[in-house]
């Protein structure tokens, strides 16, 4: 039977409050979203409505919270949910008129810059501020499009 915990086992209250620690969400196994989306103005395939099953990995870095957390992981998955089985456009494109009509309106997600890995991996890092607490210091994502694009703060 255990009869106590040794001390170095042991964390107090200000060890907690001030201890700054990094979460890692999906570094072994990358969260998928499908998702669609096209370039506008790529000169190339890219210009084409089509899909990835992209795998997006997130970072956060803060203080622990009372319960010994930086944040609620359920937050992260929440946030990035919001882009699965969406198809990603750039503002004026005339998808999103088409989708609209069709009445999938809501199967849009509307950004101010071509929805490359590399501008979805920053609104994501930018949604995610805004969602979690102040306690947070930083949030990376990165955003892997294809076996051989990935695009993110930590490669």
């Amino acid at each position: 039977m255990l009869e106590g915990i040794p001390e170095e086992y042991s964390l107090s209250s200000e060890d907690l409050a001030g201890a700054e620690r990094t979460l890692h969400v999906g570094r072994n196994q990358p969260i998928r979203l499908s998702t669609g989306h096209r370039i506008l103005h790529h000169d190339g395939k890219c210009s084409r409505p089509h899909g990835h099953n992209y795998e997006v990995t997130v970072s956060v870095t803060g203080t622990l919270s009372a319960d010994g957390w930086v944040v609620d992981k359920g937050v992260i998955t929440s946030v990035l949910s919001e882009w699965d089985h969406r198809f990603l456009v750039e503002r004026g494109d005339p998808l999103v008129d088409a989708f609209e009509a069709s009445g999938d309106g809501d199967a849009v997600v509307v950004l101010d810059q071509p929805p490359t890995a590399e501008v979805m991996g920053l609104v994501l890092e930018r949604r995610l501020r805004i969602e979690l607490p102040e306690t947070v210091s930083d949030v990376t994502v990165e955003v892997s499009e294809t076996g051989e694009l990935a695009a993110g703060g930590i490669l």
